[in-house]
């Protein structure tokens, strides 16, 4: 009885803390995934209170939090648009792929953390976070803009690769040989496939199974379906996290819309568990050691981002203008990171890639809406300053050429 009425004060008191963090993130127009994450450095290894009955009911929420929020990104779009869009812009993807992937890449290996802690930490500085982009753009009244589209497409290119990364990331972190390696890949592979010719095909079929005008029911078919073929999908040895974004894919119409208006606090309120769960299994002290890379490998793959976007906007016939904002609203990295960071964590890979991931993870999440807002006017401030510089310089040259002409 004790230890019940000790969980139910601990976990009370995170979501409590987690819901002022919340409003005071949002009073200032922020992120709050820094001040979750920094909120389970307190009370994790080496913080200042560390947790005790409640840490097993939160590492639950935190799995159902990583399920919800792939679940969410799947509902966002249909097979179809996945589809067009990748048949539209694989470029981009590969661009996106080849910029920010390899910087994480080269930093694990000049680290000295081997091949596997290399793609690891690959895929945290290659995917943006979706959830910070959409909300930053909704802000700034961006929504409506010309490179939104670019924006959003890339971020759907990101979702896909995810599909066929994590399968992947999964086994290499599992130390499985290469034969059973290939095996997970095909598995995956071959789901992904078939969940995206059924969604095409039988889409219709599938969320009028689905569909009910109760939205209890809705919420408990939908919930319990994603869990369960989530489970599956671990089951396989395919990450759970892919079984829910395919989930999301198979519906469409109605169902989805209904099922993102039910699912939108649940999934906030685990995935918020989910960031302190990560920050829980992160000691502060180790953070300090790595600040330096991560402060460097930010800069660095915020850099490429902006040239990713800028590259992809003027591919589509977007404005200068269009180009520089495209590129500073892709910089913010964030859930997928930890996600991806946290499959490492747990298999023990490396003890210095968790904390590296969640220095790099709180300096672009606060750097990314700044990128977002401000990447635009520097970049024409600065070209402003460069074509000044170069004027007085022309017009002498052409004052000589009349002199010339003159004489």
């Amino acid at each position: 009885m004790h230890s019940s009425a000790v969980l139910l004060i601990e976990f009370g008191s995170i979501i409590l803390g987690l819901g002022l963090l919340g409003r005071f993130a949002g009073r200032f127009r922020l992120s709050p995934i820094p001040l979750y994450l920094l909120a389970g450095l307190a009370f994790g290894e080496g913080g200042l209170l560390p947790l005790g009955a409640s840490e097993e009911f939160v590492a639950i929420g935190a799995e159902i939090g990583v399920i919800l929020l792939l679940l969410m990104l799947g509902l966002e779009y249909t097979a179809s648009d996945l589809v067009s869009n990748l048949k539209a812009h694989y470029p981009a993807g590969l661009v996106d792929c080849a910029l920010n992937a390899v910087p994480g890449a080269a930093a694990a290996l000049l680290l000295g953390w081997g091949p596997v802690a290399a793609v690891v930490l690959a895929g945290v500085t290659w995917i943006s976070s979706s959830g910070v982009i959409a909300k930053v753009l909704g802000d700034l009244g961006r929504v409506g803009n010309r490179e939104t589209p670019v924006i959003l497409s890339i971020l759907v290119l990101e979702d896909l690769a995810m599909a066929v990364y994590l399968p992947i990331v999964t086994a290499l972190v599992a130390g499985v040989g290469l034969a059973a390696g290939s095996m997970t890949l095909a598995i995956a592979l071959g789901v992904a496939g078939l969940v995206l010719f059924a969604a095409v095909r039988y889409g219709r079929v599938i969320s009028r199974f689905v569909s009910n005008d109760d939205p209890e029911k809705l919420l408990l078919v939908v919930l319990g379906l994603t869990i369960l073929v989530a489970g599956v999908a671990q089951q396989l040895q395919v990450s759970a996290a892919v079984g829910a974004f395919l989930v999301g894919i198979a519906l469409s119409g109605e169902v989805a819309e209904g099922a993102h208006t039910l699912l939108s606090p649940l999934r906030d309120l685990f995935a918020a568990v989910f960031f302190v769960f990560f920050g829980l299994h992160t000691d502060p002290a180790s953070i300090p050691p790595v600040l330096l890379p991560a402060l460097a490998l930010a800069v660095v793959t915020a850099a490429t981002k902006i040239a990713t976007g800028y590259w992809a906007a003027r591919r589509a016939g977007i404005s200068v203008k269009g180009r520089w904002r495209t590129g500073g609203a892709l910089v913010a990295r964030g859930e997928f990171s930890i996600v991806i960071a946290g499959l490492a964590v747990t298999a023990g890979i490396e003890p210095s890639l968790g904390p590296l991931a969640t220095a790099y993870v709180l300096i672009l999440v606060v750097l990314g809406p700044l990128t977002a807002r401000f990447t635009e006017p520097m970049a024409l401030w600065w070209a402003g300053r460069r074509e000044a510089r170069r004027t007085p310089t022309a017009e002498v040259a052409e004052v000589r050429a009349e002199t010339r002409v003159g004489d």
